[in-house]
């Protein structure tokens, strides 16, 4: 595909993810194991974020700890929907999802740039917003095991998704990389913009 080609379809799907972005958390089933399954699947903020998450990784971390990154995210991602479940205040949770779109793009961006401990603290950051919203949209009465059970293998094929992504973008050429970043950092902060 040519260049200009690429650039072309790159800003068309920027339109659609802006316009798709926007939406916020609105009562997504989660009535059991299939529901939390499909969750990550169902919001544009989950879905880049977790795909971001396996680029990254794949992008920063030595071949043989390139599972880390998406690990520290499930683990977080758990201690965030637990602390949901448990009643603790997140203010701004939804803020705090769209803000980690961008920062995810950001550390996309600047790969090597950033330290290890920080892109993984900050990726460790971005999963307990996720995971509250998981945790704090369970419907009433539902198992709480089987509705995780299912969001935290919905959200580890999505970070397959993003190591496979990663070895993808790693055979092309750096500025198709620097553009993927750079189209999810902007969702990120249109769905910020949406927010505030």
């Amino acid at each position: 595909m040519k260049k200009s080609n690429f650039l072309q379809s790159l800003g068309a799907a920027a339109l659609l993810l802006t316009t798709a972005s926007a939406q916020a958390h609105t009562g997504h089933g989660t009535e059991g194991f299939a529901a939390g399954l499909a969750h990550p699947f169902m919001g544009l903020d989950h879905l880049l974020a977790m795909v971001a998450v396996g680029i990254w990784s794949v992008a920063v971390l030595p071949k043989a700890f390139r599972l880390a990154g998406p690990m520290v995210f499930l683990a977080m991602l758990l201690v965030g929907a637990l602390s949901a479940m448990g009643g603790v205040a997140l203010p701004q949770a939804e803020l705090g999802i769209a803000a980690s779109v961008a920062v995810l793009g950001a550390i996309l961006l600047m790969a090597r740039r950033i330290g290890l401990v920080a892109g993984l603290t900050m990726v460790a950051v971005a999963a307990v917003f996720h995971g509250y919203a998981h945790g704090a949209e369970l419907a009433a009465g539902h198992s709480f095991a089987a509705y995780a059970a299912g969001f935290m293998l919905g959200s580890a094929a999505l970070h397959g998704a993003g190591l496979g992504a990663g070895v993808a973008l790693q055979r092309l050429p750096v500025w198709v990389g620097r553009s993927v970043a750079a189209l999810m950092g902007a969702s990120g902060l249109v769905m910020l913009a949406a927010r505030l």
